[in-house]
C-alpha cells in the first residue's frame, strides 16, 4: 500500500529521469522515425561479429539509449497492472476517510451529515481509482513515454510516431465490434444458439458453462475473437457469474475463457490478430490453418474444458441449486421478443464491420449508421454500452503504442531460438506483450523468411503456436482479453488479480502447448 502512494509521483518524474539519462542535451529539431530500423542494427552487428544476445542488446542500448528508456517505461506499465487492486483499495480507503471527515465537519457546523454524501468528492480517491483501472494503465504510461520521446528527439518525432508509425486500427475495431456484439439482439441471438446446445444438458449452469466455453471461442474464427469474447463474457455473466460461484471457479473460468478464445481463432486465417499479422506474408490460407492449427486447438479446448469441468463438478451442483431457487422465485414478466428482421439487420452491421476490419473509415461509418438504426428501433433495443468498449480500446491503443518500441529486444531473442525454445519463448513473451505484436515482429526477422524453406516454416509454426498458446496468461497477452475482463470484473472483489488469473490460465495453457507440439 505504501509503495502504491508513490506511483503518481513516479509517473510524473520518469521523463525527468530519461532527460538526465541522455545527458541533459536539448532534443533534436529533426524528425526521427521510431522505432529504429532493425536492418541497420543487424548489418552492423553482423559486420562486427556480434553473435551473443547480450552483446547485441548492449550495442543497441549504446547506439540508442532511448531503447532502454522505452522498455523500462513499458516494464513499469506491466508492473502497474499487477498493482491495480492495491490502487483500488487505496481509493476506497481514501474515500471512506474523506466521508468521515466531511460528516464531522457537517455535524460541527450544525448541518445534515446526509448532505455530505452528495457533495465534495475526494480528488485523491478519484486519482487512485483512475490509477487502479486496468484499462487505463497503458494509456497513463503513454504520457511519460511521449514526454521521453520529446526529450530525446523533439516533439516532431513524438507526433510522427503517433500519427504515422503506430497503427490504431485494431483498438478502434475492438471498440466498434464490442459495442455491436453487446447489444440486445446479438446477445439474444447468441443465447438462442448456445441455449440449444445447452439444452442437451437441460440448460443447467454446467450445460451453459460447457457450451459457452467450447462453442463461443471457436466462433472467434469467423466473427473475430473480440466479438466472440464479448458474447462469451456477457453470457457467462448472465448464466454463471450472477449465481455467485467461488473465487476458484471464477478465476478458473476466466483463465480458461482467455486461453480458449486465444486458440479458438486459429481455424481460419482472417479472424485472430496474431494470425492476421503473418498470414499474407507467409502464404497461409484456411486449409493451412485448419490442418496445422485448427483441429489441434479444438482438441485442446475439449480436453482443457472437460478437465476443468470435472474438478468443478461439486460447484456446479451448488450453482444448479441456486439457479433452480431463483427460477422458482422469478415471477416477473417475460422479456419481449425481438423481431427477426431487427436481429438480421444488427447481425448485418456486425458482418459489415468484420468484413471491413482493415478499413476504419468504412466500418466507423457503418457504426454511425448502426447507432441511427438502434435509435430508430429503440423499442427493441437497450442503450448501446459504449463506456466499456472505449476503455478497452484505450487499453489496446496504449499497448500498441508501447509495444511498437519493444522490437529492439524481442526480435533478436526470437531469431536465436530453436523450434522448441522458440515456441516456449513466444509463449512467455506473449504474457508481457500482445501476441499479435510477437508474431508481427517474427514476420520481420530474416530467419522467418518463407524463401528459406522447411526450416523457416518450422520456425513460423512454432512462433505462432506459442503466441496463441500464451494468449490467456495475462490481460495484455491477447487483444480480446481486456474486453472479457471489463465485462466480468464487477464479479470479482477488488477487481481481477493478475496473479490469480495467471494460475487460472496455467493448466489450459499447458494443455494447448502439448496439443500444438505433440499432435501431428
Amino acid at each position: 500500500m505504501k509503495t502504491a502512494r508513490f506511483f503518481p509521483i513516479l509517473i510524473l518524474l520518469f521523463p525527468a529521469v530519461a532527460f538526465a539519462a541522455r545527458g541533459g542535451h536539448a532534443p533534436s529539431e529533426d524528425t526521427v522515425t521510431l522505432p529504429f530500423s532493425l536492418a541497420a542494427y543487424e548489418a552492423y552487428e553482423k559486420a562486427h561479429g556480434m553473435e551473443s544476445l547480450t552483446s547485441i542488446l548492449l550495442h543497441r542500448i549504446q547506439e540508442n539509449p532511448f531503447n532502454l528508456v522505452a522498455s523500462i517505461i513499458f516494464l513499469m506499465a506491466v508492473v502497474h497492472t499487477f498493482m491495480a487492486s492495491k490502487f483500488q483499495k487505496m481509493a476506497h480507503h481514501l474515500e471512506i476517510k474523506h466521508r468521515e471527515e466531511l460528516e464531522k465537519k457537517y455535524i460541527a457546523e450544525g448541518r445534515d451529515p446526509a448532505d455530505s454524501k452528495r457533495k465534495d468528492t475526494s480528488f485523491s480517491a478519484t486519482i487512485y481509482h483512475f490509477l487502479g483501472e486496468v484499462e487505463a494503465i497503458f494509456g497513463i504510461w503513454c504520457v511519460p513515454l511521449l514526454v521521453s520521446i520529446f526529450y530525446f528527439y523533439g516533439w516532431g518525432s513524438a507526433t510522427y510516431y503517433i500519427d504515422e508509425v503506430v497503427n490504431y486500427t485494431e483498438p478502434v475495431f475492438v471498440v466498434v465490434i464490442m459495442a455491436i456484439a453487446s447489444t440486445r439482439p446479438v446477445l439474444h441471438f447468441s443465447e438462442l444458439i448456445l441455449g440449444r446446445i445447452a439444452g442437451i444438458g437441460g440448460r443447467s449452469p454446467k450445460a451453459w458453462w460447457f457450451s459457452i466455453l467450447i462453442v463461443a471461442p471457436l466462433l472467434g474464427s469467423f466473427i473475430t475473437e473480440p466479438a466472440a469474447m464479448t458474447i462469451a463474457a456477457l453470457l457467462l455473466a448472465k448464466t454463471i457469474y450472477t449465481l455467485k460461484p467461488s473465487n476458484k471457479f471464477k478465476y478458473g473460468t476466466l483463465g480458461l475463457l482467455f486461453v480458449n478464445v486465444s486458440v479458438g481463432g486459429t481455424l481460419t486465417h482472417f479472424a485472430a490478430p496474431p494470425v492476421l499479422m503473418v498470414a499474407g506474408k507467409w502464404g497461409w490460407d484456411i486449409a493451412f490453418m485448419f490442418t496445422h492449427f485448427g483441429w489441434k486447438a479444438f482438441v485442446g479446448i475439449i480436453i482443457a474444458t472437460s478437465v476443468y469441468g470435472f474438478f468443478l463438478r461439486k460447484e456446479f451442483a451448488v450453482l444448479k441449486e441456486t439457479a433452480d431457487a431463483r427460477e422458482a422465485e422469478h415471477t416477473g414478466a417475460q422479456e419481449e421478443p425481438i423481431p427477426l428482421w431487427i436481429t438480421i439487420v444488427v447481425l448485418g452491421f456486425m458482418a459489415w464491420t468484420v468484413f471491413n476490419l482493415h478499413n476504419p473509415p468504412i466500418f466507423i461509418a457503418g457504426f454511425l449508421f448502426f447507432m441511427a438504426f438502434v435509435q430508430a428501433t429503440a423499442t427493441h433495443q437497450d442503450d448501446v454500452k459504449i463506456k466499456g468498449p472505449i476503455l478497452v480500446g484505450f487499453f489496446l491503443a496504449g499497448l500498441v503504442t508501447h509495444g511498437s518500441l519493444q522490437q529492439w529486444w524481442i526480435a533478436p531473442i526470437l531469431s536465436q531460438l530453436g523450434e522448441f525454445s522458440l515456441f516456449t519463448g513466444a509463449t512467455v513473451l506473449t504474457a508481457f506483450n500482445d501476441n499479435a505484436a510477437i508474431t508481427f515482429l517474427a514476420s520481420q526477422v530474416p530467419a522467418f523468411d518463407p524463401m528459406l524453406g522447411e526450416s523457416a516454416v518450422i520456425k513460423e509454426y512454432a512462433v505462432v503456436a506459442g503466441a496463441v498458446t500464451g494468449g490467456g496468461l495475462t490481460v495484455i497477452a491477447n487483444a480480446p482479453n481486456p474486453a472479457g475482463q471489463s465485462l466480468l470484473s464487477r464479479y470479482f472483489e477488488d477487481g481481477v488479480a493478475p496473479g490469480k488469473l495467471l494460475l487460472g490460465a496455467l493448466f489450459p495453457t499447458l494443455v494447448m502447448a502439448a496439443c500444438f507440439m505433440i499432435l501431428q
